[in-house]
């Protein structure tokens, strides 16, 4: 990881890292934090109760200040609640600059930085919620934002691979080289396979599963015209959503390249933005999309970055859900949330 994006870390708050990490631990619920306005603290218990304490910790206006010379892209995956996302918006007009693709990429060549508070809205996968949902949430706000789809699915009605094995284990799907076990464990199990591995094992479940899973209509070119159109910048998020590290090199060169021809052929233009497979950074990917001309290139490591961007094709994303409550929203945008998320792994490793 390039030391600009490490940077990030407990380490932020200036000269009291042991009053951070203090704080920080209180939000486990060892210690109840302060209340605000005499407002209760939430329990432990609720879903993102961990963003909610996070942000009655007194670190938290450290945290944002920092986070205002830093440029936080928000990595999605489609909208499964337009009333949290909306919220979510109206947040970042209020506390934030949201920016286009273009801007950052402009920060890039003429090495200006982005404004303070600086954010992108990003979308990885892109279903059809980014059309139906995202893309009028957007427009009314006046918010520019940037899909990365999976080409081959572009007109289809086919489900992710990684729903689609979920759905085949859960009805009666095996795989010679894959021990399903609990549906839970399908995923990471696949993922860890080589490419070619997990494309057997694939088609395994699916011919025998006892039902096939259900059709999910996907974005079609048109579609993708009409969110270009609406002020979302349309990237390459590869054919097939592979895991690129698990790929040979000639997998990860046509991954790359037939997602990018598809792409140029609908928009009438090449695309110059790259979001990795599972947000990891892949070194002959990145050979690939300099040889394509790629400007821009997104990963998901849960980090805020540069506003200049020091490595354009390794730009950090903070991960984020349309179902995030606005209280934790606040702690991922300040970057204390991915602060605390990294602390408590090393302290568990």
């Amino acid at each position: 990881m390039p030391q600009s994006q490490s940077t990030t870390s407990i380490s932020m708050a200036p000269t009291r890292p042991a009053a951070v990490v203090s704080t920080l631990t209180s939000a486990t619920g060892r210690r109840r934090p302060p209340t605000e306005r005499g407002r209760p603290s939430p329990e432990p218990g609720r879903p993102d109760a961990r963003g909610e304490w996070l942000r009655f910790a007194p670190v938290q206006p450290l945290f944002r200040a920092r986070a205002a010379q830093r440029l936080a892209v928000l990595a999605y995956h489609g909208v499964t609640d337009h009333r949290s996302f909306g919220a979510q918006l109206d947040r970042l007009r209020r506390l934030a600059t949201p920016v286009s693709l273009t801007a950052v990429l402009q920060a890039v060549t003429e090495q200006r930085p982005l404004p303070p508070r600086s954010v992108l809205v990003t979308f990885d996968d892109a279903d059809r919620s980014v059309l139906t949902h995202a893309l009028p949430a957007l427009d009314a706000r006046g918010i520019p934002a940037t899909a990365f789809v999976i080409s081959e699915l572009i007109g289809t009605e086919r489900p992710f691979w990684w729903h689609e094995a979920d759905f085949l284990a859960r009805h009666g799907g095996r795989a010679r080289s894959l021990d399903c076990g609990h549906p839970s464990q399908l995923l990471p199990r696949l993922k860890a396979m080589p490419d070619p591995d997990r494309r057997r094992s694939l088609h395994e479940l699916r011919v025998s599963a006892d039902r096939r899973p259900p059709r999910q209509e996907q974005l079609t070119p048109a579609d993708l015209l009409a969110l270009r159109d609406g002020g979302v910048a349309i990237g390459n998020h590869t054919q097939g959503h592979p895991c690129l590290g698990r790929c040979d090199d000639a997998t990860v060169r046509a991954e790359i390249t037939g997602a990018h021809e598809a792409l140029t052929r609908w928009l009438g233009e090449p695309p110059i933005a790259f979001a990795y497979p599972d947000g990891g950074h892949d070194p002959r990917a990145e050979t690939v999309l300099q040889e394509l001309g790629y400007r821009l290139g997104f990963l998901s490591d849960h980090r805020l970055g540069p506003r200049i961007p020091s490595h354009p094709l390794q730009i950090s994303r903070l991960q984020v859900d349309s179902t995030t409550s606005t209280r934790r929203f606040d702690t991922i945008l300040s970057g204390l949330e991915p602060a605390y998320r990294r602390w408590r792994r090393q302290a568990v490793a």
